[in-house]
């Protein structure tokens, strides 16, 4: 044994392997340690964090299909989001939909713009008291090309704001108008707001509230 090399010679504990490298998680969003990634997959938590993009949409999406897969028990899905683009909302909500076990969704700090169609599509909706909504109209991703392409992408943005409106009229039981009208003002809700309006059905209150 050659002694020289050996740290423990000199009072330095022998080191470690290194861990076993855990690929990310989808859905759980950035900035999140990988233990507590995995601690919420295991309870069937799938969370929406930050501004909803391409691949955040597909890492959410991944997350909820491989859930499905594992059993029929509730997902929960965690919305923390202002918004985003409406393409990448509609490619979560056809995920959802095509989905055998039921999303329950909880908006814990924040959810506006598109994010608003993901949760219309979620069979049950509930807040944190201090949870607030922007009613905001859904921006669509950037478009470049020549103006014909410039225009069939307007008209396809046209198409999808469309289905997220008859969404959020459907769940709301508001008026397509109404829906259309705070849409275009940026109306803000609270969690007692939005339980009002009919974007969720039940806010979460301190234990004996």
């Amino acid at each position: 044994m050659n002694l020289r090399h050996d740290p423990s010679r000199w009072g330095f504990p022998p080191p470690h392997p290194q861990p076993e490298w855990q690929p990310h998680l989808p859905g759980a969003g950035p900035g999140l340690p990988g233990w507590l990634e995995e601690r919420l997959f295991d309870q069937r938590i799938v969370m929406l964090r930050g501004q909803l993009t391409t691949e955040t949409a597909t890492g959410v999406a991944a997350a909820l299909l491989t859930l499905d897969s594992a059993g029929p028990e509730p997902v929960q899905l965690h919305v923390a989001s202002p918004g985003g683009d409406l393409s990448a909302a509609l490619s979560v909500i056809d995920v959802i939909d095509a989905l055998t076990a039921p999303v329950h969704a909880l908006v814990t700090s924040e959810a506006g713009g598109a994010v608003l169609a993901v949760l219309a599509a979620a069979d049950k909706r509930a807040a944190y008291r201090h949870a607030r909504f922007k009613l905001a109209e859904p921006r669509a991703a950037g478009v470049t090309g020549t103006a014909d392409e410039v225009a069939a992408a307007a008209g396809q943005h046209l198409r999808e704001l469309e289905e997220a409106v008859v969404r959020l009229a459907e769940i709301t039981g508001q008026p397509r108008s109404r829906v259309e009208d705070d849409l275009s003002t940026g109306r803000s809700l609270s969690a007692a707001d939005a339980l009002e309006y009919g974007l969720i059905s039940e806010v979460i209150n301190p234990k004996g509230r």
